[in-house]
Parts: C-alpha cells; sequence; structure tokens
C-alpha cells in the first residue's frame, strides 16, 4: 500500500537519514514558477558564507533559500558570463567557475578576481583535492593545483611533450592570456592524454584521476600521467573517491569501480549497472547519491533506493548533485533544481483502500507493530512500511475508541462491540470480547488501559468505569461516587492510584476512594481529554482550556507558558530527554518538562511544529491515546490527517548557525558603499540597514536582533523583517550589529558587524558649540550688566524722582505758600502802624490780612494735596478725573457751579502708575484752573485710548485766558500753565492749550503708547531710556 511521508527540517552536522526511502525525504522544487530563470542546471556549490551558488546554460545564479540573483557580468563593463560548466567551493574561500569556453573564473570577498576574468587557458574540468583545494585540468599543462595563491603546474617538467613548456613551472596568482593553450601549447603535443578531461579528482592515496570523454581513464602519479590499461567503455562523466584509494567512475554504461588495480563491476549493486551515471557524491554517513540521465538513486547497505518508487522511469536527467552543509541534497536538472531534506516528522496517511486518513488512536506493541484506528473504523497496524488490518472479531465493521496492551496481548474498546482482547496465534488473531452481557457496564468503551497488574479498566461513553481482573468486572459509577458516568481518559499512578478523566473533573480512586478535582481545586478546565504520569511521577492533565499538572497533592497550572499551551490539549507524551511532546486542538509543540514545573520558560525551551517539519497537519484528534512513546522511543502522533512519528534524539539535534551578513545601507533612499568607511553626514534624516541570514533549510523562520552601538542599549526584539531603522542620529561614531536564529531558537553571536560615522555639520562641530558656549556665556554677562544697570536706573530714577518731586514742593512753597505769608506779615504791619494815626483803615488792612491768610490756608491745602502718593490714587484714571472734578465742584456754591462730565473713548488700559500720576496732575491743574478762574458754565474731561496714544482733553466755555498769557506763556505770580508743561515735558508728552476771550479753553495732553501703556512696551530698554533721557531733562 502506499505510504505518503512529508518532511522537513534537515539538521546541520548530519545527513538526511539513510533509512528512509528516497521517496520519503520532503522534496522541494524551484523552477520558473518559483523565481528560476537559468534554465538548465549543470553545476552546484555552496559558498563559505552559506549561499548556495548554481551554475546553468545560461549563467551563474546565487541562492539564499528565498530569491535567486542572477549574475550576468563580472563587472558593469566586461561580457556576459555566458553558460556554466562546472563550480566548485575550495577551502580556501574561493568559488571556482568553469566557462563551457574553457575560461575559469574565480569569485572571493563578494567580487570577481580581475586576475583571472580573462583567463582562457584551456581549463576543461575542476575538483578538489583531498586537503579541500581547488584541482584543475588545462588543456594546455595539465594538472594543476592552486595553493595559497600560486598555481602548481603538477606534473614533471620531464614529461613528454613538456620539457620545453615554458609554463612548466610554479606560477602566480595572475593567470593571463600569455599562458593560453592557443599560443604555443596545442592539445597534439601532450603525450597524455591527448585529450580533454571531463573528470578530475583525487583519490586518498594521492593519486589524481582525469576520465576522458572518449579516451578512457588516466592517472597522475609521482609527477606522470599514466593510462589504465583496462578500457573503459562509454563516456566518463563523474568520478568518485572512495575510502582505502577506490575509485567510483560514472560512465554512459553504468557504474565502474577501481580496485586499487584494475577496473571492474564488482561490488557495485546490479541496480547500477546500466544506468547513465552524471553526477555522483558520498554524503557524510557514507550514502552514494548518483544523478542519472532517468533520475536519482541512493545506494547504502541497505540496498539501492530509487527516485520514482523503485523505478528509474524517469525523463528528468539530473546532472549535478551536491550535498549542503545542513546535511540537504540538492539536485540540478533540466527545469530548475530540487531540494531532499530530512524533517523532523515523517507523516503517513492511509489511502483509500483504508477509507480514512483521520487518525484516531495509535498503540505500538512489543514487536513494532504501530496500531492505529481510524475515525470511520477499522483497526490497521503497520510496520516495516507495509499497512495490514485486522478482520477478526468484527473490528473492521466497528469504530475502535481505544487500544492498548502489553507483551503480545491488544485490549481495544469498541464504539458498539465492547471490549475486545486480540492475540497473536498461527500468524493470525485471536479475539475475545466482553459486553453487557458479561458484566462491561456499556457495549461503547471509549477508554482503554492496562495495569502493571495485568487488570484492565474499561471507561464508557456513558455508564461509567468498569476493572476487568481475573475474569470478572467491577464497577464505578455516579452511584458509587463517580462524579460522571462519562470517561475520556485513564492513567496509574506510581502510588495505585487510578485516575479518571471525565467531563467535570479528574477523579482518583485510592484505597477504594473516590475523589474528584475540579476547577475549585486549581484546574483550567473540568473537561478532561487526557493524561499521563511522567518518569517524576508528576500527573499531567490534558484539559479543554489548556495544560495543568499534579503533583505533590496539588494542582497546578504552568505558568508563563506559550498561548497553544492554553488551547485544548488532545494529548502529552514524555521523551527520554525530559521534554513533553504536546498535540492541541491547533499545535504540535515540544517543551522542557522541568522548566514547566518551575515556570521559568525560556524561548529556546519550547519548538512549535508544522507542516514544513513533515506534519501532514496541526490539528489533534479527540483520543485517549493520541499521543504515545514507543519502545524505541519515538513519540507518535495521531493527527486529523494521519499518523506522524518523530525521533527526539534527532529532533533536538541542532540545526546549522544562520550565517547573518550586512547588505546594504541606505541613507534617505539611496544606497550607499559600504566597503569603504561608512560616513554619512548629520542632515540626513533615515538610516536603514538592510541585512540577511543564510539558512536554506528553513529561511523563513529565521529571525533577526540588531543593535547599534552609540544609540541602543541592548539587542532589538526578535524581528523577521531584514532591515533596522534610524532616524535623526547624533553626530558620532557607531557600531551596526546583527545576529540570527536558526529554526532551532539558537542564536548565532558571531555576526557581522558595520562601523558608521555621523559626520557633523559646522554647528555641530566642537569649536563652534564652544563659540557659542562662549556666545552665551559673553550674552549672559551682557544681560547681568544690563539687569544690574537696570536696577541702578531704576533706583536713581526713583531718587531723581523723589528729589525733583520735592525741588517743585519747595519752589512752590517758596513761590506760593511763603510769598502769601510773607504778604500777610505786610498787611499787618500795616494795620499795626495805622491803628494810631487811623483806626479805620487799619481795620481794612486786618481785614484784607484776614483774607490773605484765608488763600495763604488754600494754597497750603493745595500743595499738600499735591504731595499724596500715586499709591493712594485709583488705578483707573476716569474714575481719578471725575472724582477730582466732583471735589472741585463741590467747593464752589449751588448756583456758580459749573456742569462737569467724563467722556471715554476706546478701551481701557493699564497705565504706568508714574506717568499715570503725572497725567493726573497736569490734569487737576486744567481741572482746578477751570473751576476757580474760567466762571464757566459746563467742564468737559475727555479721555482718548488709542492704539499709539493716551489723548486727554479739558474743555470749558468760560471766558478763555488772556492772549498774553498764552502767549507768555505763564501769568504773573502764578506757577500753573509753567507747571504743567514742566510736567509733560518731564514724561515726554506733548501739551497744548486754546483759548479765545469770552469762548472757553481747551487742553489737550498727549502721550506715546510706548510709554505709558503697561502691556505695550516689550522694548523695556528703549522705553527706559526715553523715560530716563526725558526725566533728566526735566531737572
Amino acid at each position: 500500500m502506499a505510504v505518503f511521508v512529508a518532511m522537513c527540517f534537515a539538521r546541520t552536522v548530519y545527513a538526511v537519514d539513510p533509512n528512509r526511502a528516497i521517496s520519503q525525504y520532503m522534496r522541494e522544487s524551484w523552477g520558473l514558477e518559483r523565481g528560476f530563470t537559468g534554465g538548465a542546471v549543470t553545476s552546484i556549490a555552496q559558498g563559505p558564507n552559506g549561499y548556495l551558488w548554481i551554475g546553468t546554460e545560461k549563467g551563474l545564479v546565487r541562492f539564499d533559500g528565498l530569491s535567486f540573483q542572477v549574475f550576468q557580468q563580472q563587472t558593469p563593463t566586461a561580457l556576459p558570463i555566458g553558460p556554466v560548466q562546472e563550480l566548485i567551493a575550495d577551502s580556501q574561500s574561493n568559488l571556482w567557475i568553469l566557462l563551457a569556453n574553457t575560461t575559469i573564473l574565480r569569485y572571493r570577498d563578494g567580487k570577481f578576481d580581475p586576475g583571472h576574468s580573462q583567463a582562457a587557458v584551456g581549463i576543461t574540468s575542476i575538483g578538489r583535492r583531498r586537503d579541500g583545494s581547488a584541482l584543475l585540468s588545462s588543456l594546455a599543462l595539465g594538472p594543476l593545483g592552486y595553493q595559497a595563491g600560486k598555481f602548481d603546474v603538477l606534473t614533471a617538467p620531464s614529461t613528454p611533450g613538456r620539457s620545453d613548456s615554458p609554463q612548466a613551472a610554479v606560477m602566480n596568482d595572475e593567470l593571463s592570456s600569455r599562458l593560453s593553450w592557443a599560443t604555443g601549447v596545442a592539445t597534439h603535443r601532450f603525450a597524455k592524454p591527448n585529450t580533454s578531461v571531463a573528470a578530475i579528482a583525487e583519490t586518498s592515496d594521492g593519486i589524481i584521476w582525469l576520465g576522458t570523454p572518449d579516451r578512457g581513464l588516466f592517472y597522475l602519479k609521482d609527477g606522470q600521467v599514466h593510462d589504465v590499461a583496462q578500457a573503459v567503455e562509454g563516456r566518463i562523466n563523474c568520478l568518485l573517491p572512495m575510502a582505502n584509494g577506490e575509485l567510483w567512475i560514472g560512465t554512459d554504461k553504468g557504474v565502474l569501480r577501481w580496485t586499487g588495480s584494475r577496473i571492474t563491476r564488482e561490488g557495485v549493486p546490479s541496480e547500477l549497472s546500466k544506468v547513465s551515471a552524471l553526477s555522483a557524491i558520498r554524503d557524510r554517513d557514507g550514502n552514494l547519491w548518483i544523478g542519472t540521465s532517468h533520475g536519482l538513486l541512493r545506494s547504502n547497505a541497505g540496498g539501492v533506493s530509487f527516485d520514482d518508487d523503485g523505478t528509474v522511469a524517469s525523463d528528468l536527467a539530473v546532472n549535478s548533485v551536491f550535498e549542503d552543509r545542513e546535511g540537504d541534497i540538492w539536485l540540478g536538472t533540466p527545469r530548475g533544481i530540487e531540494r531532499l531534506r530530512d524533517s523532523t516528522f515523517v507523516s503517513y496517511a492511509v489511502d483509500e483502500e483504508l477509507r480514512s486518513t483521520s487518525g484516531g488512536p495509535v498503540y505500538i506493541d512489543a514487536g513494532g507493530r504501530t496500531w492505529f484506528a481510524p475515525f470511520n473504523g477499522g483497526l490497521h497496524w503497520l510496520k516495516d512500511g507495509k499497512i495490514e488490518s485486522v478482520t477478526a472479531g468484527g473490528l473492521d465493521r466497528d469504530v475502535v475508541y481505544s487500544i492498548t496492551g502489553s507483551h503480545d496481548e491488544l485490549w481495544a474498546g469498541r464504539q458498539r462491540g465492547g471490549l475486545t482482547r486480540l492475540r497473536v496465534a498461527r500468524g493470525g488473531f485471536e479475539t475475545k470480547t466482553y459486553t453487557h452481557a458479561d458484566g462491561l457496564l456499556q457495549d461503547s468503551v471509549y477508554a482503554v488501559h492496562q495495569n502493571r497488574d495485568g487488570s484492565v479498566w474499561a471507561g464508557t461513553l456513558s455508564g461509567g468505569v468498569s476493572e476487568l481482573r481475573d475474569g470478572k468486572f467491577t464497577s464505578y459509577t455516579m452511584a458509587n461516587g463517580m462524579p460522571s458516568n462519562t470517561v475520556t481518559a485513564m492513567a496509574e499512578g506510581a502510588d495505585g492510584s487510578m485516575w479518571f478523566a471525565t467531563p467535570v473533573g479528574l477523579t482518583q480512586l485510592l484505597h477504594g476512594q473516590l475523589r474528584t478535582y475540579t476547577e475549585t481545586d486549581g484546574l483550567p478546565s473540568p473537561d478532561i481529554d487526557c493524561l499521563l504520569e511522567d518518569s517524576s511521577h508528576v500527573l499531567w492533565v490534558g484539559t479543554t482550556s489548556g495544560l495543568a499538572y499534579f503533583n505533590a497533592g496539588t494542582i497546578h497550572i504552568p505558568r508563563n507558558v506559550p498561548e497553544s499551551l492554553h488551547e485544548q490539549i488532545f494529548g502529552v507524551a514524555e521523551d527520554t530527554n525530559g521534554w513533553l511532546w504536546v498535540a492541541t486542538s491547533n499545535h504540535v509543540l515540544r517543551v522542557r518538562r522541568d522548566r514547566l514545573l518551575s515556570g521559568a520558560i525560556a524561548e529556546e525551551d519550547v519548538r512549535e511544529y508544522g507542516t514544513s517539519d513533515g506534519l501532514s497537519g496541526v490539528e489533534g484528534v479527540k483520543r485517549q491515546q493520541s499521543v504515545v512513546e514507543d519502545p524505541l522511543g519515538r513519540i507518535w502522533f495521531s493527527m486529523n490527517h494521519g499518523l506522524s512519528v518523530v525521533d527526539p534524539i534527532r529532533a533536538v539535534r541542532g540545526a546549522a548557525p544562520v550565517l547573518a551578513k550586512i547588505d546594504a545601507v541606505s541613507v534617505d533612499g539611496d544606497l550607499i558603499d559600504i566597503k569603504t568607511a561608512v560616513r554619512v553626514p548629520s542632515v540626513s534624516q533615515r538610516i536603514t540597514f538592510g541585512f540577511s541570514g543564510v539558512n536554506l533549510s528553513l529561511p523563513e523562520r529565521i529571525r533577526y536582533k540588531y543593535r547599534l552601538d552609540g544609540f541602543d542599549r541592548g539587542w532589538s526584539e526578535p524581528v523577521g523583517v531584514r532591515e533596522a531603522i534610524y532616524t535623526n542620529l547624533d553626530p558620532g561614531s557607531y557600531t551596526f550589529r546583527v545576529i540570527a536564529e536558526n529554526c532551532d531558537g539558537v542564536w548565532n553571536m558571531d555576526g557581522p558587524s558595520l562601523n558608521l560615522t555621523v559626520v557633523p555639520t559646522f554647528y555641530q562641530t566642537n569649536w563652534f558649540l564652544l563659540l557659542c558656549a562662549a556666545a552665551v556665556g559673553v550674552l549672559a554677562w551682557v544681560v547681568y550688566q544690563w539687569h544690574v544697570g537696570q536696577v541702578t536706573s531704576r533706583m536713581d530714577l526713583q531718587f531723581i524722582e523723589r528729589l525733583s518731586e520735592r525741588t517743585r514742593i519747595a519752589r512752590e512753597l517758596h513761590d506760593t505758600l511763603l510769598q502769601s505769608f510773607q504778604g500777610l506779615i505786610l498787611h499787618f504791619q500795616t494795620a499795626r502802624d495805622l491803628i494810631p494815626r487811623d483806626p479805620s483803615k487799619a481795620e481794612k488792612s486786618l481785614d484784607t490780612a484776614l483774607q490773605s491768610a484765608d488763600e495763604a490756608m488754600v494754597e497750603g491745602r493745595n500743595a499738600i494735596y499735591d504731595i499724596r502718593s500715586s499709591t493712594l490714587i485709583d488705578d483707573d484714571l476716569a474714575h481719578m478725573i471725575t472724582a477730582l472734578g466732583e471735589e472741585l465742584g463741590a467747593k464752589i456754591e449751588e448756583g456758580a457751579r459749573p456742569g462737569f462730565s467724563v467722556v471715554e473713548e476706546g478701551t481701557a488700559k493699564p497705565l504706568d502708575p508714574i506717568f499715570r500720576d503725572d497725567v493726573y496732575h497736569i490734569v487737576r491743574e486744567a481741572l482746578r484752573n477751570s473751576f476757580k478762574h474760567s466762571e464757566a458754565q459746563k467742564i468737559e474731561a475727555e479721555i482718548t485710548y488709542g492704539k499709539r496714544l493716551l489723548r486727554v482733553r479739558i474743555r470749558d466755555d468760560g471766558k478763555g485766558i488772556d492772549r498774553k498769557v498764552l502767549e507768555e506763556g505763564e501769568r504773573a505770580g502764578h506757577w500753573g500753565l509753567p507747571g504743567m508743561r514742566e510736567r509733560a515735558k518731564r514724561i515726554g508728552a506733548h501739551l497744548a492749550v486754546w483759548s479765545e476771550a469770552g469762548a472757553g479753553t481747551e487742553v489737550e495732553l498727549y502721550v506715546s503708547g510706548s510709554l505709558i501703556y503697561e502691556s505695550a512696551s516689550p522694548q523695556l530698554l528703549s522705553r527706559f531710556f526715553r523715560r530716563s533721557g526725558a526725566r533728566d531733562k526735566g531737572l
């Protein structure tokens, strides 16, 4: 019967499993439909950085596992490379490319060596020596070696046809056209072989072998070329060195063997005698892989395996066979490349004869049979790649829910047929079935378990659980303590306990007592699907809401576990390495048991598997034994799409470390050269580092961490993208580093690095910063000096203001009050003198003196009123003027009192207190004159708040001011007008007076807003100097 096996990930230091047929490897191909445009493949090699190099009929191609890069030319100005005949990678990190025109190229450190770019020296074949160095065959010079940067002609100078050859010497690395076979050494001069060489190799005894297309086989020993006496029929296509100096020879007429003394077919499998062998390799486990004109075959101790299910009837030639460093086998065909690789899992899907590919219970007996029962019914076993079915006891017509057993005995729980025992007898099986009639609680047996003492437990679908011991059943149901009559799984504890999984909890039977654990005891869900007691006697419980375990009398839920372990758990098994293998509703995973118990789970402690790992599906099945360990330590999974098996020993063998590399750097979208020192201007907004990791087995699982030393404090979070972006880096030196992780979670800490310098602009240089610091210092000093000067100036201003005010007061007292008192004294003196002579005149003089005294008192009161501090004056100028007018009007008799009003235009603004006081004093003087002297009927004060100035007008309709007074600017013996002008001049204001006799008087005062408005004057220095200058002039 056909068995389908899918495979996945190849392991690094191991070849593919030689115990599998070729059809059991995972095979993946790349052709036109997957981006490979190279045409027919002629040769395959792997470079030191992990890339796969592919020689084709169209040129040279490089593959990183995800994408192909075609090398059309060696340099932008060179001719096309053209068809490639052979490729080898030597032990000195050189990739040698043999073109169909006999030109040899060398690729190293990311570029083609110009010393070899035009070296047409008649090279017809290349290979590797025992030490891994390059071996070449030249039409002009014969066999050549390459060591330490030099070519060596391996034939001795005395070789016929070579003694006069100027090239028969050690040559430097500069192969050039002067060594061309067409410039003096023709092919007819060669003694042996006098034809081109199609294959060249060195055996373990140091002999170099030359295989020709039509002249047979030659060998080079002690500097001399000899032919093999025995003729070789057909074209020699490939040579394969073996152990002990043996050589296998692949020809158009089959595979031959050189024993050390002769050519023979003895020791060569008969299946290889008639194939047309085009290529051959020996992998690291000693398996022979031979590419033929009709497919691939493998030869080892187990025989010959063919590519096409036991035949070689294939129309696809294998021109090249290659084993990469991860152990995968690569094939070059006329359609592209193919890969064979090992997988973690081998998956079996039963064919249509068995009616179902859906899994069910699985069990492996002591004889190596794998028993399984698909959902759709029947019982089958698999052994040595063959599947057999059981028909005895009606098992082929019933659904088997559960399978268990020991030694040569098998027990099956059936959907309708009860509990059946199978024993091997006379090449067949004997069956014994127990049903309800025999004491079984129910004929639908969902779970079966056989204890160490041989007793058998049968958990039914809805009837409870029965124990069969010595032919008799003992039953446990809800009537005697079971929480449910449905039993889905069972396990035996080391202490003799029996554990039953039910939809409503976990039940323990110990010493005849039943105890049930539910969610209140710590279970994530009471609905349980599977049980396992591990080697440390910890009971693992798989529920519909995740995994739990019972240890030391308590149920625990593992901490810090991946989300997949919170899914429905269908099966758990333990391997000999201490790992738990778990099948959930949507995942298959492996997790370290001890880390689950401790709760300290790291990234490398969990590994999830999928179809790329060889699984045919990742959906588990609800059966008691869907994940089990076999006697060989392998873990079997019954999945929704068939059976899968994994060898834990091979599964934990580390995959090849990923070789990370930095591919490119772009600055604001423009690529820059990273082969030289990387310097970028600091004005760059976006720097992008492009990187990649080469791992041919499973490149889509590669993850990266990166960091930029000088900027990042640590490694980035693992990412799958292949670029890192940094923006607005400060000037300085940086180092970009990247590391890569393989599919096993192993990080290759030996990652590449790239130094980067962000060059500062002139304003980011140290000298500019020092200059700026000096400038800031000077500016701070200037600001400080200005501040000190301003404080000093304000103090001076206050002093000057006080001094000016005192001077004014003194002058007013002298010019008004003191003069009044002086006049009063004169009146009194006159009266004293008149009393003796003329008492009536003396009386009049006394009356005049008393009147002068009253006037002197008024003038004194007014002077004191002028001294009042501005802090005692209302901030609202209009309100202050209104109050002043009311006060002045109250001194006049009711009938003679003029009407007074204040008009305010514009929006009132806060005023500087000092300027406001001066304005107020000027207005007060004008109003006092109007009220006292104008004899007006109406007096009006108008305040206008403009954007650029404050204007105040005082108007009356009185008798006016004498023209002479206006012209002279003052009235004799009075200081009102001069005082007003002095105040106006001191604050930088403009004062104008208009008056006509009998037409009233108008006084206008306006002040610049930049001086008087508090909020409108940010130019403090200008304001200060203007103010102080004005006041200085006022002195």
